[in-house]
């Protein structure tokens, strides 16, 4: 079982990435997805979030007035993050993450996927 997170690189302040986190291994499609991301010398957070039929988003503090946006495809096994207007401070290593029950234990977790936000 795998999540697979790939789409980071270097982007220019004001810039815009998407992001995706591919599930092997299993069906994740019932599982609330979500990403978090560390920056150097700080603790994980959580970035947002999506409950398996797209019912319910739940933002982290990070994104709250933000262009972040979660989507999800079940049939693909994939979850996606569009990250727009970026800003240094959204620098750090993406994770996604499933939880399949729902209850805010994530049991798999992604290798993670560098962004950093710079000119």
């Amino acid at each position: 079982v795998q999540l697979q997170a790939s789409g980071g690189g270097l982007v220019q302040p004001g810039g815009s990435l998407t992001l995706s986190c591919v599930g092997s291994g299993r069906s994740f499609g019932r599982d609330f997805m979500a990403w978090f991301r560390q920056a150097p010398g700080k603790d994980r957070e959580f970035v947002i979030g999506m409950s398996w039929g797209g019912s319910q988003t739940k933002y982290g503090d990070v994104v709250q007035g933000r262009a972040f946006t979660i989507s999800r495809d079940n049939a693909k096994n994939t979850v996606y993050l569009q990250m727009n207007n970026l800003k240094p401070e959204d620098t750090a290593i993406y994770y996604c993450a499933a939880d399949p029950s729902s209850t805010a234990t994530y049991v798999y977790w992604g290798q993670g996927t560098q962004v950093t936000v710079s000119s």
